[in-house]
């Protein structure tokens, strides 16, 4: 079989993994074959990635290409060696709609984006009128995919409805959460798809001013969506209602809270990023005081599709209230991190188990929604995802992030690291996210540093309900999440550490000491060598008062001789 194609994974996952590199070999070396860069196929686990399309058609995959001459060599003649076939049990789950095209198309060329189907929804949403457009996004049940999941039909009929000279529509590409890359791959991968819902969007509903608000930290996203929107108004694509429509990029400064709506416009209005009282509403007072429309990155990916396929096609895919399928990012504690697109209602140990890869015997719980998600354990992976099931465990979808908590991480310290993270981005207006975010962390900080008391665990549940009640915006009402839901689910680790004052997983620094099981040990001295405080002697001793429990020895033991032991054994 000859070679009449070569695709190279150059997404930020793939660069990452010296796929630039591998791309610039192969164009070197396979003369007459054409090498070109795409997007992500979620398999990040597996990058560099490289796929020859064979003139049959036929595609054969290689995993971790280095760029050397001798796996170049492997891929041109199509060698078994670094062969990689998707998973059957990953296959057998997901369902590939909005990542179609990642991986598939040259994310800067727009005829190759057109030559895959791209641009249809446009043409067929400019066949039916605005009214007809938007009925398509009710029918066919699609929920804001920025974690809030809102009836997004229902948003664009609010400001379908608004008379108005202008109407703002703005793509929130602020994707904050720790953990979390749909955004940042789709826009990377299929810029124009993201567009392309916009502008079917800007049609609907009337709006003539684009923005799209991403942060500045996805450099190629960025880049990509400036090349797409070039190639648009080239083509006059931007032409819609008689209309001329002006797309820009703003680039946040990488603040959590700008990711609420009402913060996003503030600062898209170059004022300082903190949420406001609502009403009135973005739709009918938003950016400038103009009638405004928040969707974010997937929500815009998912409506080419709806509008190709006709909003009862889609309807069909999900459970009852949760329509179509969902990225997630699966990371933690688990054998293959990476891009994910599931129908709703997929469970959640399908996800961690039969696509994540993760071990069964070593999940303790999973991990959603991002830092203002939840803790969900492992004897509940059997529950569907969808907003309405992960919400009664007291979890959220939110925008798709799943890390996977495997059973030696200390929960105390899960919930302690998250709530560390939110209360540093609380934008400070409100008093209940302001200081009840913070005491509710220096009292995890107390707790897992072994000063904590159990009047605590009563003081955490009570402050955690308040802020969520009291809250402003999004971020500090979800803030409490992951203790809340810790504390429901692993209360007797909460208890361990203000009762016994001992961390059960000896994760707890404070709580721990280290020691070296000498029937274990080798003498190979490597943990000598790397402590930075010269704690361990020359008859292979630590001194507890010199160790900072850095863990630097535990981690460098070739026989796992170093151990950590609660600190009264």
């Amino acid at each position: 079989m000859k070679i009449k194609l070569l695709r190279v994974g150059v997404a930020s996952c793939g660069v990452a993994a010296g796929a630039d590199k591998v791309l610039a070999k192969l164009r070197e070396k396979a003369a007459g074959i054409p090498v070109i860069g795409v997007g992500c196929l979620g398999h990040c686990y597996a990058e560099p990635i490289v796929e020859a399309v064979t003139e049959t058609g036929e595609s054969v995959f290689f995993r971790d290409v280095r760029d050397t001459d001798e796996a170049v060599e492997n891929i041109l003649s199509l060698g078994v060696e670094n062969r990689f076939t998707v998973p059957e049990k990953r296959k057998s789950h997901e369902l590939v709609k909005v990542l179609a095209l990642a991986g598939r198309v040259d994310p800067t060329d727009m005829d190759d984006y057109i030559a895959h189907g791209g641009y249809e929804g446009l043409k067929k949403a400019l066949a039916l009128s605005p009214e007809e457009v938007v009925e398509q996004v009710k029918i066919s049940g699609l929920r804001g995919r920025g974690g809030g999941g809102f009836p997004t039909g229902n948003k664009w009929g609010f400001l379908a409805a608004k008379k108005a000279d202008e109407k703002i529509l703005i793509c929130n590409a602020d994707e904050g959460d720790p953990g979390a890359f749909m955004d940042r791959s789709l826009m990377e991968s299929v810029p124009h798809q993201v567009l392309e819902g916009m502008l079917i969007a800007a049609y609907a509903t009337g709006a003539t001013k684009l923005f799209i608000y991403c942060r500045a930290e996805y450099p190629m996203a960025i880049k990509h969506l400036k090349i797409a929107i070039d190639q648009i108004r080239k083509a006059k694509l931007d032409v819609l209602n008689n209309r001329e429509v002006s797309i820009t990029i703003k680039e946040g400064a990488g603040a959590f809270v700008c990711g609420e709506e009402t913060a996003l416009i503030a600062s898209l209005e170059g004022k300082r990023g903190t949420p406001r009282f609502r009403p009135p509403f973005p739709t009918d007072s938003g950016y400038m005081g103009h009638p405004s429309m928040i969707n974010n990155v997937e929500t815009f990916g998912n409506v080419p599709l709806i509008l190709r396929e006709g909003g009862e096609a889609y309807a069909k895919i999900g459970t009852a209230g949760s329509k179509g399928t969902k990225l997630f990012a699966l990371a933690g504690d688990l054998a293959n991190p990476g891009l994910v697109e599931v129908p709703m209602g997929t469970t959640i140990a399908e996800i961690v188990f039969e696509i994540g890869g993760a071990d069964r015997d070593k999940v303790k719980a999973v991990q959603t929604g991002g830092p203002s998600g939840g803790c969900i354990p492992v004897e509940l992976f059997d529950t569907p995802v969808d907003y309405d099931s992960l919400k009664a465990l007291g979890a959220i979808m939110g925008s798709g992030g799943m890390i996977v908590i495997g059973k030696d991480r200390c929960m105390v310290e899960t919930a302690r690291y998250f709530l560390d993270f939110t209360h540093r981005e609380s934008c400070g207006k409100c008093t209940f996210c302001r200081i009840g975010t913070t005491r509710m962390f220096e009292t995890l900080e107390r707790i897992v540093a072994g000063k904590g008391k159990e009047s605590d665990l009563a003081l955490l549940e009570d402050l955690g309900k308040k802020v969520k009640a009291g809250a402003l915006c999004g971020l500090g009402q979800t803030a409490p999440n992951p203790v809340l839901a810790t504390l429901r689910y692993y209360r007797h680790e909460y208890e361990a550490h203000v009762k016994e004052h001992r961390c059960p997983v000896h994760q707890c620094n404070a709580l721990v000491k280290l020691e070296i099981d000498p029937s274990k040990c080798i003498k190979c001295r490597l943990c000598v060598k790397t402590c930075p405080v010269g704690a361990i002697d020359g008859e292979l001793r630590i001194d507890e008062k010199k160790c900072t429990r850095c863990n630097s020895c535990f981690d460098v033991c070739p026989k796992k001789a170093i151990c950590r032991t609660d600190i009264g054994e």
